[in-house]
């Protein structure tokens, strides 16, 4: 465990490393130009050229980029452009929306789709299983902005369950949730399905069932466990994806995150805030797999032996 822990942290370590050299290339190379954004569309050249100096643009990319990672390093990343305060305060602030969200979202993915993949699986080549992968296709298919208006139209809306927009009680998560999960629910269902099938024709669970054990434990006791390693693998994806890739749900519905924070940096080109939502992101993907794979071991007994 000690030395996958080790080898874990530094390919982690790398990979920031790479993540923040391919990103800061990229910024570099965007056509916008930071300094022209701040000074505004009536302001001289020379002011241009003051502020690019002032922020440290008027030097050659290497340059930059090392003083940058010579900050990262000490865990400074940076001061944005715009709002003149540090990054890492702006990432804290919008951090427990995001959590509060992403928790929130998986946890409604993962329901969904255990319970819908189990029943298609039992129900293979059936009705249920068809309309079951249908209504997947359709949800990992369907744009964010379509479902999350949708929502807003009819629960709150029309219903008025649940309030418009806004954060800070659990009437405010429901929807944004739903949104996400839904969306993911249908990658979960099919893979849930898939696992199942394969797990179910397995000599032990024939055997479980010669036994007499009830088709309910035959499931949950043999089954179901068996087939969680790849759920589990994608969790730890998600935990990533969640961080940064809900800008769209946020945007609708208000929600003071990391992604409406991105949206919002992208639209400035403030780089330091870019970046610093970019390796947040990065290092909850690299946080999320360890996770699944210090998991895996406890579900499937037969991973630690590899």
């Amino acid at each position: 465990m000690a030395e996958l822990l080790l080898r874990r942290i530094g390919g982690a370590i790398l990979i920031l490393f790479g993540v923040a050299a391919v990103t800061f290339v990229l910024l570099y190379w965007l056509p916008a130009d930071p300094a022209v954004q701040l000074a505004g569309r009536s302001a001289t050249a020379q002011t241009v050229a003051n502020i690019r100096r002032e922020l440290g643009l008027d030097q050659p990319l290497p340059i930059q980029f090392l003083t940058y990672l010579g900050n990262l390093i000490q865990g400074d990343l940076g001061r944005s452009y715009t709002q003149k305060t540090e990054v890492e305060t702006l990432i804290l602030a919008r951090l427990p929306a995001t959590l509060i969200l992403m928790a929130c979202g998986i946890l409604v993915e993962v329901v969904l789709g255990l319970v819908f993949g189990i029943i298609a699986a039992l129900n293979r080549g059936g009705f249920v299983d068809r309309a079951v992968m249908t209504m997947s296709f359709v949800g990992v298919s369907a744009p964010q902005f379509v479902v999350a208006l949708f929502f807003l139209y009819i629960f709150a809306a029309t219903l008025g369950w649940f309030p418009m927009s806004g954060f800070g009680t659990v009437n405010h998560v429901i929807l944004p949730a739903t949104t996400l999960g839904v969306l993911g629910a249908g990658w979960y269902a099919r893979m849930v399905r898939s696992a199942m099938i394969d797990v179910l024709a397995q000599d032990y669970v024939r055997t479980a069932r010669a036994k007499g054990l009830s088709e309910t434990r035959v499931i949950f006791r043999h089954a179901l466990p068996n087939a969680l390693l790849p759920i589990i693998a994608m969790i730890g994806i998600d935990i990533g994806q969640f961080m940064s890739g809900v800008v769209v749900v946020e945007a609708v519905y208000g929600w003071p995150g990391i992604g409406q924070l991105a949206w919002q940096a992208i639209q400035q080109v403030d780089i330091p805030i870019i970046m610093g939502v970019t390796l947040t992101s990065a290092l909850a993907i690299v946080t999320g797999n360890l996770v699944a794979d210090l998991v895996a071991p406890l579900v499937d007994p037969r991973i630690r032996a590899r």
